[in-house]
């Protein structure tokens, strides 16, 4: 993976350019100690570090703002950081940047239960909002397994979506409007807090731009009032490729659960040892379908769900009685990231494709982790199509890792020549950037760059991410 050398210029100015940095912030608002930069020198791609050139962590969007218009001023590349939970590179430094952290902006500003939205900073990380609202009744939808701990910076940056995006839909579905600081430092509002703004719909090329196009400092996000009720099943089969035709064939009923999440053998006994959720071990594969509304919508629902899962014939039909009996059927699907990691580094693959190519394509995937002699656990959002397979390798090992790398590439072309695409909710990033040719043609990719001259016209923000680098080269020159 290529990253463009450090602009030497801005090297010389270091001091310099942390001195003003220093004037316009708290004097705990700055890192620039070379000990203390590296716990911002990477994202969750851990396999890629770079300490960068300074660190500020501003309070406000009027300091956001202020050290924006000193590295438009000085030329100096800055980097947009939420929690640092990214798995695709997104939020990694080089060593002439600043990244620009927004953790300390995390407070709720409003909350409107009336018009059903609450207004928060983006370093709020997205479990607390629901936490903001649920003794009143209401949550926030998206629900990306790292919520415990991610931004809703990074979510709008990634469109992050998670488990229940199937029937709630992605960030982009519920994001209502942004205050956002451009590339100069200028402040501006984008979208409103009503059903639908005024004017183009800038909103949408806002979320999902990877930080390329501005730094969001607070958000107005749509919540929902709370569920009467849910209850998951949980369903195995002695194939993957029977439980991915399942999937296809609840999908082209018309059911609408609000979640169906997908996971293999391997990841079923790595959760299992780490978490001992009750799965069944002789599984080859597991789904857990939940639906919600009243007891009598629940009932109807699974009613349907599980007649057509008994036509593909389950080795175990599972359905909860209880809270207890739900807790422990989600218990292993949000444990699977850290059961991974427990055992082997992992690349964590994030391609999209239609439901109904989930049979064929997890065939292929099987074939390919065999080609290339690498152990794969597959877990991910079956229910849109969303791929998360981690392919599991030893970092210390160069040729290890190139084959991780190669083999997730080919899995995304996989993806791509399926009617899907390189990314569902982990982004571009610098993982998958020399793969959009792939995805897009020249007159596609310069189409897009062009949105970023506009908005970013010298560059500065986030760059070497998403294009490849051949492609971009001389942009904001």
């Amino acid at each position: 993976m290529q990253m463009p050398q450090p602009d030497a210029g801005i090297l010389g100015r270091r001091k310099a350019i942390v001195a003003r940095l220093a004037a316009a912030l708290p004097a705990d608002g700055l890192v620039s100690d070379p000990r203390e930069l590296l716990a911002y020198d990477c994202d969750a791609l851990t396999v890629y570090s770079c300490p960068p050139l300074a660190v500020a962590l501003p309070r406000t969007t009027q300091e956001v703002a202020a050290v924006m218009r000193i590295c438009h001023d000085e030329g100096a590349p800055v980097i947009p950081r939420g929690s640092g939970t990214g798995l695709a590179g997104g939020a990694l430094p080089t060593a002439d940047a600043v990244v620009l952290g927004v953790a300390r902006l995390n407070a709720v500003l409003e909350t409107n239960y009336a018009d059903r939205y609450v207004r928060v900073q983006s370093g709020r990380t997205n479990l607390s909002v629901t936490g903001a609202v649920e003794a009143d009744g209401f949550f926030y939808a998206p629900d990306p397994s790292s919520q415990l701990a991610c931004a809703i910076a990074g979510n709008i940056a990634m469109n992050s979506g998670g488990a229940h995006c199937l029937k709630y839909g992605v960030t982009t579905n519920n994001l209502l409007g942004v205050t956002m600081v451009m590339a100069d430092g200028e402040i501006v509002e984008i979208g409103s807090a009503a059903m639908d703004a005024a004017g183009y719909d800038l909103l949408g090329v806002i979320c999902g731009s990877e930080g390329q196009l501005g730094v969001v400092t607070e958000a107005t996000l749509r919540i929902l009032p709370k569920p009467e009720g849910a209850r998951p099943i949980l369903v195995a089969y002695d194939s993957a490729v029977t439980a991915g035709a399942c999937v296809s064939d609840i999908i082209r009923a018309g059911v609408l659960p609000v979640a169906i999440e997908f996971m293999d053998k391997p990841i079923i006994h790595l959760t299992e040892n780490f978490v001992g959720a009750g799965y069944p071990m002789d599984a080859e594969a597991l789904l857990i379908i939940e639906v919600e509304g009243s007891p009598a919508e629940i009932d109807e629902q699974l009613t349907r769900i599980k007649a057509i899962a008994q036509t593909h014939n389950p080795t175990t039909l599972r359905e909860s009685a209880s809270e207890t009996q739900s807790k422990a059927i989600w218990a292993g699907r949000k444990a699977a990231f850290g059961a991974t990691g427990q055992v082997a580094d992992y690349l964590c693959m994030d391609g999209t494709i239609p439901t109904s190519a989930l049979p064929e394509t997890l065939g292929r995937m099987t074939q390919l982790a065999a080609d290339y002699g690498l152990r794969v656990a597959n877990v991910f959002h079956a229910g849109d199509g969303n791929l998360h397979p981690l392919i599991m390798f030893d970092a210390n090992d160069p040729e290890e890792l190139r084959k991780a790398e190669a083999l997730g590439a080919d899995i995304l072309r996989l993806c791509v020549e399926q009617g899907g695409c390189l990314t569902g909710e982990h982004g571009v990033g610098v993982e998958k950037r020399d793969l959009m040719v792939h995805q897009y043609d020249p007159v596609d990719l310069d189409a897009q760059m062009g949105v970023k001259d506009v908005f970013d016209p010298r560059w500065i923000l986030n760059p070497a991410k998403v294009f490849p680098l051949a492609a971009s080269h001389g942009r904001g020159a």
